[in-house]
């Protein structure tokens, strides 16, 4: 048997761990503050395909007239609207059948509509794309309908497909003795794979020896970190920022081994800047919006609100008994004029968008009256931030 430890140890040993598991949960608490204090943390990391396209590779917008039949008699009144009998008797020609000039055709299944599709990039003969069908007349709906062929064109007036099929419209409505009840929108449908694309639109894709990519917004930083990303993965000299938009990329000649390159650029990831600050004011709906960047300065606001009120009451005149006078009818205006008591508000600097929108909030003003407020905190030079009404 071995001789039991001295006690003198075992109270050294107990006190030593005890000391080790207090600096472990103290350092534990002070990583912890460190990190809510805000310790440098990965930034936020975003792919150049987020941020860039290549130039050169886009849609085109199609749209053609076109017709549509089928409907239960909610389409066009056609003696106010003559471009659909006209649209509807050029088709009846085409099928071998025409009509006399003085017929006067009452279509009430058939109503003039606009077909609009997107031609999406390196589309060929034969693919199918969405269709977008418009009502251009007075029809009542849609529902139902099915559009006949119409040739889309593009803006050099040649024709890129053509769409043909059933209309989805996504309301609903009924009407009788005066009375309507409506869900949604029935002037408008769409047609799911409703157009066969006729010609392609030839790119420069393969074209040259470099390729531009795009900034979706003009950035000087992001443009230079585009350019600094592609050159630490495909090589120095890969890739050059030509101004705060546009990257140039030196790419394979080889067209299997250019859309290999373009695929593996567009998954580099690049971290995110912070974008200039704005505040965007919609003056039509009173919506604020403003990035994270906005920062405020000290400034003091005072608020108030100043309303008048004016009701009319009518007031009746009779005229005595048998003496032949006459009922008068007349107004009488009452005029309140009320302003409500305002106090100057002081707003300290906030320097995050958190401090700011609760700085806001403590003004106590409606979204309308926030759009005055911002605009004088902006004149008076207590904002770093620009400020665009939509």
């Amino acid at each position: 048997m071995h001789p039991p430890s001295h006690p003198t140890r075992l109270v050294a040993r107990t006190g030593r761990r005890a000391w080790l598991r207090q600096l472990m949960v103290w350092s534990s608490l002070l990583l912890a503050g460190l990190a809510w204090l805000g310790w440098p943390q990965d930034a936020h990391a975003i792919r150049i395909k987020e941020i860039a396209a290549v130039q050169g590779v886009r849609s085109n917008q199609l749209t053609g007239f076109g017709l549509v039949v089928g409907l239960d008699g909610t389409g066009d009144q056609t003696t106010q609207m003559p471009y659909t009998s006209q649209g509807m008797s050029n088709y009846l020609q085409q099928l071998g059948l025409n009509l006399p000039a003085d017929a006067k055709v009452q279509l009430k299944n058939v109503a003039a509509v606009l077909v609009t599709a997107q031609l999406p990039a390196f589309a060929q003969p034969g693919q199918m794309i969405d269709v977008t069908v418009s009502s251009m007349g007075n029809a009542k709906s849609l529902r139902g309908g099915t559009l006949i062929t119409t040739p889309l064109k593009g803006a050099d007036g040649e024709i890129y497909a053509l769409a043909q099929g059933n209309l989805l419209v996504g309301g609903a409505g009924a009407s009788a003795g005066g009375s309507k009840v409506q869900i949604n929108h029935l002037s408008a449908g769409r047609i799911p794979s409703g157009a066969q694309v006729e010609r392609s639109v030839p790119t420069a894709f393969a074209l040259g020896d470099t390729i531009d990519l795009g900034l979706n917004s003009s950035d000087f930083l992001t443009a230079s970190r585009v350019a600094e990303a592609v050159n630490a993965k495909m090589g120095a000299g890969t890739a050059s920022a030509v101004d705060g938009r546009v990257v140039r990329l030196r790419a394979p000649a080889n067209p299997d081994a250019r859309v290999s390159f373009l695929a593996e650029v567009e998954e580099l990831q690049l971290e995110a800047t912070i974008p200039a600050a704005r505040v965007i004011i919609n003056t039509r709906t009173g919506s604020i919006v403003m990035n994270q960047a906005v920062t405020l300065g000290s400034c003091a606001v005072a608020h108030g609100n100043l309303s008048v009120t004016i009701s009319s009451t009518p007031v009746i005149s009779q005229p005595n008994p048998l003496s032949r006078g006459e009922t008068v009818v007349a107004e009488k205006a009452d005029i309140k004029i009320s302003q409500d008591s305002g106090a100057i508000i002081q707003m300290d600097a906030a320097p995050q968008l958190s401090d700011l929108v609760r700085m806001l909030n403590g003004l106590g003003a409606t979204p309308q009256d926030l759009l005055a407020i911002l605009q004088a905190i902006k004149a008076a030079g207590a904002m770093n931030a620009e400020l665009e009404v939509i």
